[in-house]
């Protein structure tokens, strides 16, 4: 798919791309240069992931991610990005203690940082929250599976779904999810046979992160495909080297400094007398 420009990517975009069995190519953003790129390249959906947590503040994991910073890289990337369909990611803790501030902290992403959908972290006793979210007119992306923002309580990132049990789990919780009202969901670090199972049993868009190939989209941190990181997920290794050609750039503006080799100075004085100051 590319973006045209002229038509908005919508829910109702990606409904009918699964539909029909069209794959779809996601990306995370963190700020409207980049937004621009992608959405010019044609990628149809970004998510304003708290992955930014890492990428953007050099911090040690996503649960570090602070909601206010969020919803302003939100917002940047969707200005960025018009007509591309634009996921703000409800970091830690800005949902899960209280369902009253998960719908206004939603909302938030809706208004402030003009996200077409929020995306939560759950699993199938949020169900109430999803439901909830909604009634309030709150598009929602359910992100089941392995779930980063309890990698504390987990005792570091695992996947998920790998024992017949754990995969039954993930699937129902997907199912229950959907029937509470999720218009979308994630599935990140699961055997492709989740994934399967999950977009047999459910109805709309299913984005894969690391779930295998049955997934009607496919999203990665943009940093990691990109070669930026030197570490990267066995599902997203690097696509092209970025790191290479930016420290090259920095190289070579480094010399043309040393070497005042900056060109023809653009600006002129308008007062020919003034060339004696």
């Amino acid at each position: 798919m590319v973006n045209d420009f002229a038509k908005p990517v919508t829910l109702r975009t990606l409904q009918r791309m699964s539909a029909a069995n069209e794959r779809f190519a996601c990306l995370t953003a963190y700020d409207a240069t980049t937004a621009r790129h992608l959405e010019r390249a044609g990628i149809p959906l970004l998510l304003v992931g708290d992955t930014a947590a890492e990428m953007v503040l050099g911090l040690q994991g996503t649960i570090h991610a602070p909601l206010d910073f969020l919803l302003t890289l939100t917002a940047a990337v969707k200005r960025g990005a018009p007509n591309t369909f634009v996921m703000g990611d409800m970091p830690f803790m800005s949902y899960q203690a209280d369902e009253a501030e998960g719908i206004r902290n939603a909302g938030r992403f809706l208004t402030e940082g003009t996200a077409d959908a929020v995306k939560i972290e759950v699993d199938g006793t949020f169900t109430r929250l999803v439901s909830q979210m909604n009634r309030a007119g709150i598009p929602v992306c359910a992100h089941v599976g392995s779930r980063p923002q309890r990698a504390k309580h987990d005792g570091g990132y695992r996947a998920a779904g790998r024992t017949r049990s754990e995969a039954a789990k993930v699937v129902e919780d997907a199912v229950r999810l959907e029937d509470a009202g999720a218009c979308l969901l994630l599935i990140e670090a699961t055997p492709a046979e989740v994934a399967e199972q999950i977009v047999e049993r459910t109805s709309v868009p299913v984005i894969g992160c690391g779930a295998g190939p049955a997934c009607h989209g496919q999203i990665v941190v943009t940093q990691d495909i990109f070669g930026l990181t030197d570490w990267q997920p066995g599902f997203a290794k690097p696509i092209t080297d970025l790191a290479e050609a930016t420290q090259s750039a920095a190289i070579r503006w480094m010399n043309m400094v040393a070497s005042s080799e900056l060109g023809e100075h653009p600006y002129t004085m308008l007062d020919e007398s003034t060339k004696s100051l």
